[in-house]
């Protein structure tokens, strides 16, 4: 019972009311005039193109890395427990405390840019440039992410029956012909798992650009839950920022939909 009244009281009732916010105008009439103005608003377009050119960067590449790094650590790997617990360790940390220290990290003057120094490369203005600033972060999402995708795809590498692999030396296949013939296939179901979930967690980032950029510089990484959090408790416009959750909930929904689509039958 608590746990079905924290999802009906802080899920179903905030859901519900923001879906008649954002078909409510300033009068309290039932108006289509809070999604009008969004997509006249340069800002939220914006926002929207953003949220989706890094949606379609961070994605792609956080599941490479999860793959490349599920299939290398469930090899024989000298120390590989060790270097399990390095690439969980950013899950353990808060994302509000890993956007700080990856602050600390962007500064012009900081470890990153000391570092390329030394190695005789001209410093980056990680979070001070439009052309860098959504690439920093990027870097930031991937590494609290990685990790955690990793270990679904770990799991289901350990599902795959070793005699595959056996049987696949003996007719002596190599590792990339048994990644593409037998690990592929065999973590299907939670490669797209972890791309459905993947994908909605990256449309739903909010704090390190909160923290680190709040949007800026020239809103090159005012991604929509920025916007959306800006409208609602910056301008007080909860007509707009409703309207602009529903968009995002609709988005979400399609794109899932078609990666559910993908998802394997009953076979």
């Amino acid at each position: 019972m608590p746990a079905l009244a924290g999802l009906v009281f802080l899920r179903l009732v905030p859901s519900f009311d923001a879906v008649v916010s954002s078909f409510t105008n300033r009068l309290g009439e039932l108006s289509m005039a809070n999604f009008t103005y969004l997509f006249t608003d340069p800002q939220f377009l914006g926002s929207l193109k953003t949220t989706l050119l890094f949606a379609l960067v961070i994605n792609p590449l956080q599941i490479a890395l999860a793959l490349f790094l599920a299939v290398a650590l469930t090899r024989r790997v000298p120390l590989v427990g060790i270097w399990r617990t390095l690439i969980l360790l950013p899950i353990a940390v808060p994302q509000t405390v890993s956007a700080i220290v990856w602050g600390v990290l962007f500064r012009p003057d900081g470890p990153l840019n000391g570092l390329l120094g030394a190695l005789g490369i001209p410093s980056v203005p990680w979070l001070v440039s439009p052309a860098t600033a959504l690439m920093s972060i990027i870097i930031l999402c991937s590494w609290v992410g990685v990790g955690y995708w990793m270990t679904f795809l770990v799991a289901g590498i350990h599902e795959i029956p070793r005699s595959l692999y056996e049987a696949s030396d003996l007719d002596g296949a190599t590792g990339w012909k048994q990644f593409l013939h037998i690990t592929l296939p065999g973590i299907r179901r939670p490669l797209l798992f972890v791309l459905v979930a993947d994908t909605v967690a990256n449309f739903l980032v909010f704090a390190p650009v909160r923290i680190l950029t709040q949007g800026g510089p020239e809103g090159s990484t005012n991604l929509i839950m920025n916007f959306i959090f800006e409208r609602a408790y910056t301008l007080s416009d909860t007509g707009s920022s409703a309207a602009a959750t529903v968009v995002l909930v609709g988005i979400v929904i399609a794109v899932v939909a078609v990666q559910f689509r993908m998802l394997p039958g009953k076979d």
